[in-house]
């Protein structure tokens, strides 16, 4: 993936969602992408976690802990700067 790329995403009520990959940042041995949703980029912008499942492939996870999302964002605001 690289910038700009489109990812398609399922929600929560299994629609398909296009994304805009907006920045990619590795923190401390962990890497997130932020996107930008397509049909209403008002919205604003989403910030996941890329793991690898058991295959090796990449995948997109939720940020559940709080400090941690905290701590991204901070670091994308000071990047912005």
């Amino acid at each position: 993936m690289t910038d700009n790329d489109k990812i398609t995403l399922i929600d929560e009520n299994n629609n398909e969602v296009e994304f805009t990959v907006v920045d990619y940042l590795e923190i401390d041995d962990n890497r997130y992408v932020v996107l930008l949703p397509d049909e209403d980029p008002e919205e604003g912008a989403i910030i996941l976690r890329v793991e690898q499942d058991d295959d090796g492939e990449d995948i997109l996870v939720e940020i559940e802990d709080d400090d941690e999302f905290d701590r991204v964002v901070e670091i994308l605001e000071s990047e912005m700067d």
